[in-house]
């Protein structure tokens, strides 16, 4: 209970720290670069998934890997599992939270709707990471219609 709500806190304190430098950098600017925090998601990914993979043999095939995403990776790192998958068996995948962590502290109100994506993007950027370890490249983003669920949207980029 006290790491899960230590690993809240440093998420917020992450959040803050980069919409502030953010803020300092671009006084004009009215949008919010979110960038960093997708960068730091993605290099979060990248090494748990190596180490919760390590014992284990390969995927075999795409959607197997996306089953894992939502299952032992997600409880690995949000004490729970993804509420739904869906896919279009095309390369395009929809992971449904329907209690999403960081956004279950955050009121419900029409008026926080705004500032969802700040919390968003660090997890966008560590699925991103953790599906690029795993060998498979892909745009990660994610939809806030009403708190605290959240989708996020994987397309799998063919090359």
């Amino acid at each position: 209970m006290a790491d899960e709500t230590i690993f809240e806190f440093l998420h917020a304190e992450i959040v803050n720290y980069i919409i502030t430098q953010n803020e300092v950098k671009n006084k004009e600017s009215k949008d919010e670069d979110l960038s960093d925090l997708e960068y730091i998601g993605f290099a979060t990914g990248f090494k748990i998934i190596e180490r919760l993979t390590k014992e284990m043999p390969r995927f075999k095939d795409e959607l197997d890997t996306m089953k894992f995403i939502c299952t032992d990776f997600w409880t690995a790192i949000y004490k729970k599992q993804i509420d739904n998958l869906r896919t279009n068996h095309q390369g395009v995948y929809v992971l449904q939270d329907n209690a999403f962590r960081f956004l279950t502290r955050i009121s419900e109100g029409r008026q926080y709707l705004e500032m969802a994506p700040r919390y968003v993007a660090f997890t966008c950027g560590v699925i991103r990471g953790s599906l690029a370890n795993l060998g498979i490249n892909c745009l990660v983003t994610a939809e806030v219609q009403a708190m605290p669920l959240c989708k996020f949207h994987i397309q799998v980029q063919r090359t």
